[in-house]
């Protein structure tokens, strides 16, 4: 990549450079003051997202909240360029999230890319993600990070998903919600805001319940979230963020074969009854952070966090199976106890009569992990809790050191640049050593420094072009470590990191009567892919797969004309083997994806909204020899808002995938039964009504 990504880039910013040229003479004559600054925090600072030299996306909380279920994270996230969320309709794993192909392949959590709820990790220490735990109805805004930029964050970020709740200002305002829909969908929620001389809150909690699409997938789960700030002085600030989640029985209806998921897309594979496959969770966590300003120039922000998450899973492992002494059974137990801390320096001056910045920090992160292991049958009783067949303590540390730098040496010219260490250890105690079953103990630790560097130039206050470098690193996590290929016992060590090496270039506009408009272009090359080796009953091994190569085009544009807010995202994205597998198509990732809505959002009155979104053909496993379709599905709301005194009164009414399309939402990828398809719902209606009064 060395000899090879300086000349891509310098063609790509040439090719870049055609219509870069012609807006800079039309936006000679155009306005842009009646455009608002958006404002993101990647670069750990406060900075117009316009004025960053990376692509990145935020989504506000009227996006996320109005004609929504406000049940899943997927719902909000289709208008960002780069990144593919599905719904899997299986709540007993998580949403499948990828950003320009980094995560595709995760068929439990999210890993490869870094997700944050206010400023507090969602990923643990091994690069495993959870976003469940978000009471979406709190949510103020969601920032998406992507390309070279995002390994600043360390581990696992091939991106970065940044949720922040809203804050509580104002009088105190009690807020009621209830959404009711197809397949026995409920969610009832509640909030409660306010704000009083220097302390400030928002409350929220809900409880979703359904009986899934599919058979054998209802759910239900709680959510609970609160948001305190205290001001003690003007210079400081004081804020404890505490979070549950409560998931007491979701069933997990597996993957389905091809001929039965296009028999009967409802269906469920047979052995999912047969052991009654399924989850609990229960999850509680809670963060503190502390924000001083020293002086004009100086600033400090400490954070420290500390959680603790339940799982116990029943798979559909087969009894036979189960019969080898080295067999961990078919009942996964986890109990995951977790605490970090971030410190972080943040230092403004001028160099040379120009302005500098510098951010300099330092994070640490444990996890321990007791990883037990069931049969799961007693006698001829399936689907139930057995006989203990593992039994050990695994723990993750994490130490990170980094430093970055933004500076404007001219009012056109502005450098960012970056540096990050970061150190990850894994160790294994193995508490199950019993007849043949070996001591398995072990671990490794796994280093990476990672640089980053970027350049924008103002071509004038509506264009800005950009160029940007960095590498970064992926660990394998606990998961993917749990299970030896061979079917030995102990976890699976000789997984080593993927290292990748990412370039980015692109142009950000901004017109007052046109909007907002994006445009980028990325290559990432990475050795020692982690890829998904089997995958049967719920269980996965890995195995590195050599160099893998990701380049993609981006298109993003959004507007606000009076109460018409009308949004765009395209992307094309080749992810491909470049050794293994032939120079294969990576599995689980799209080539296209296209998103086009329309809103019409008044402050008060009638309001709607329109959706379309194309997926491309997704290939389901390495060899691609079976692709999941593509397709093309539509939405439409339709809703009322209006203020009566003290209250404000709402609802709305809602129809996806409008033409009752036929389609596999999500894939299973190199599933070893070949139940490699999860179906996606046909037409479904959505009804909600909320209700606010301040006091």
């Amino acid at each position: 990549m060395q000899t090879h990504s300086a000349p891509r880039l310098v063609h790509v910013l040439c090719w870049l450079g055609a219509p870069v040229a012609v807006l800079a003479q039309t936006t000679q004559t155009t306005s842009t003051a009646a455009l608002p600054p958006v404002v993101v925090t990647a670069t750990r600072t406060e900075t117009p997202a316009f004025d960053v030299p990376a692509a990145i996306s935020r989504i506000d909380g009227d996006d996320v909240h109005n004609g929504r279920a406000q049940v899943n994270i997927s719902e909000s996230l289709g208008a960002v360029p780069g990144l593919l969320a599905r719904d899997r309709q299986n709540y007993a794993q998580d949403v499948q999230i990828s950003v320009r192909g980094f995560g595709a392949r995760s068929t439990f959590g999210i890993r490869g890319v870094r997700l944050y709820v206010d400023g507090i990790p969602a990923t643990l220490p091994d690069g495993q993600g959870q976003i469940s735990n978000v009471e979406l109805g709190s949510v103020g805004r969601i920032e998406v990070l992507r390309g070279p930029f995002s390994a600043l964050y360390g581990n696992s970020s091939g991106g970065v998903i940044q949720v922040f709740t809203e804050d509580g200002q104002g009088a105190p305002r009690l807020g009621f919600e209830v959404a009711s829909g197809s397949d026995g969908l409920l969610r009832v929620a509640t909030q409660a805001s306010g704000s009083e001389g220097s302390f400030a809150y928002r409350v929220g909690a809900s409880r979703f319940e359904t009986d899934g699409y599919r058979d054998h997938s209802a759910t239900k789960r709680n959510l609970g979230n609160a948001k305190l700030s205290f001001k003690p002085d003007d210079e400081g600030k004081l804020t404890l963020v505490v979070n549950s989640m409560s998931l007491p029985d979701a069933q997990d209806p597996l993957g389905l074969p091809r001929k039965e998921y296009e028999a009967n897309p409802h269906g469920v594979d047979s052995s999912a009854l047969t052991f009654n496959t399924r989850k609990t969770v229960d999850q509680t966590q809670g963060g503190l952070t502390y924000e001083r300003r020293i002086d004009a120039g100086n600033s400090l922000q400490v954070m420290t966090y500390k959680g603790r998450r339940g799982t116990v899973q029943f798979q559909s492992i087969p009894t036979g199976a189960q019969g080898s002494p080295l067999h961990p059974g078919g009942v996964i137990s986890l109990a995951r106890e977790y605490e970090g801390a971030d410190m972080r320096w943040t230092w403004k001056a001028q160099n040379l009569g120009t302005p500098l910045s510098v951010v300099a920090g330092l994070t640490g992160d444990w996890l321990h992990e007791r990883r037990q292991g069931y049969q799961n049958f007693i006698g001829s009783t399936l689907g139930v809790q057995g006989a203990l067949r593992r039994n050990e303590a695994n723990d993750v540390t994490s130490f990170d050191q980094y430093v970055q730098a933004n500076w404007q040496p001219t009012p056109q010219w502005t450098l960012n640049a970056g540096v990050r260490h970061s150190k990850v250890r894994f160790k294994s105690t193995d508490d199950y050593i019993v007849g043949t079953n070996p001591d398995d103990s072990g671990g490794a630790e796994y280093r990476a420094t990672l640089p980053v560097l970027g350049v924008l130039y103002a071509v004038n206050e509506s264009v800005h072009v950009y160029a940007t470098a960095g590498r970064g690193f992926e660990t394998p996590t606990l998961n993917e470590l749990a299970y030896r290929p061979n079917g030995g016992t102990g976890l699976n060590f000789t997984l080593q990191p993927a290292r990748s090496k990412s370039v980015e270039a692109g142009v950000k506009t901004r017109l007052a009567n046109y909007g907002e408009a994006s445009i980028a272009v990325f290559e990432t090359h990475t050795e020692n892919e982690i890829v998904t080796l089997t995958n049967t009953g719920g269980r996965s091994t890995f195995q590195n797969a050599g160099a893998t190569r990701r380049n993609g085009l981006e298109l993003g544009w959004s507007a606000q004309w009076k109460d018409w807010q009308p949004q765009l995202a395209a992307t094309l994205l080749n992810a491909r083997y470049k050794d293994a597998f032939a120079d294969n198509r990576i599995p689980g990732v799209a080539r296209t994806t296209l998103f086009a809505g329309l809103n019409y959002a008044p402050a008060q009155g009638l309001r709607g909204g329109l959706e379309v979104r194309r997926i491309g053909a997704v290939y389901v496993n390495d060899m691609n020899t079976d692709a999941a379709e593509a397709y093309t599905v539509a939405s439409a709301q339709v809703g009322y808002r209006i203020a009566l005194g003290s209250w404000d009164l709402g609802g709305f009414a809602r129809v996806d995938n409008l033409f009752d399309r036929a389609y596999a939402g999500s894939v299973i990828v190199n599933e070893g039964n070949s139940r490699f398809f999860e179906p996606a719902p046909g037409r479904t209606w959505l009804a909600g009504v909320s209700a606010g009064y301040r006091f």
